[in-house]
């Protein structure tokens, strides 16, 4: 192999390093079986989320993950692997939400693990933040929440004067 083949995929890892170390939510994906279809919606959807997925062979991801300091998840590394990522620090569950709604619906794509905020986390720990809402449902309910005392008094408000009129 040339040296500038050489020289050009150590940059390719040093960037994809530099992305890793940024990341705020990785996610570990087995795409093997997926349609064209499939994995161009999916990359729609992330892309429309500020989230990027990259397929990247393991021996190079193993490498970018070693120099970005993240351990943990070399078991992961084995066969197809696209890698979800995100570093966006207010809503990190995105990826999760986004990835394990098509694993629900399309067999052929499955979590094998990843790590949030710098902390591996198993394919079941992520299923569980998928299921959390992200950042605007969380602020629906917030507000649903600060509603109902106030929606409350003007009903009763309303009965009084109402049964006052009466």
């Amino acid at each position: 192999m040339s040296k500038a083949a050489i020289a050009a995929k150590e940059k390719l890892v040093d960037a994809f390093a530099e992305e890793l170390k940024n990341a705020k939510a990785i996610l570990i994906v087995d795409y093997l079986g997926l349609t064209v279809e499939e994995v161009t919606n999916l990359r729609s959807e992330l892309r429309d989320s500020d989230v990027k997925m990259k397929v990247i062979k393991n021996t190079y991801l193993r490498r970018a993950a070693e120099k970005a300091g993240i351990e943990g998840l070399e078991d992961t590394f084995v066969g197809p692997t696209a890698v979800v990522y995100t570093d966006n620090a207010e809503d990190i569950t995105e990826p999760a939400r986004i990835v394990s709604k098509y694993e629900d619906n399309v067999e052929a794509l499955s979590i094998k693990g990843g790590m949030l905020e710098g902390k591996v986390a198993s394919q079941e720990e992520i299923k569980k933040l998928a299921a959390i809402p992200g950042r605007e449902g969380l602020l629906s309910m917030l507000l649903s929440v600060l509603q109902a005392p106030v929606r409350n008094v003007a009903y009763a408000v309303k009965a009084v004067a109402d049964s006052k009129d009466e």
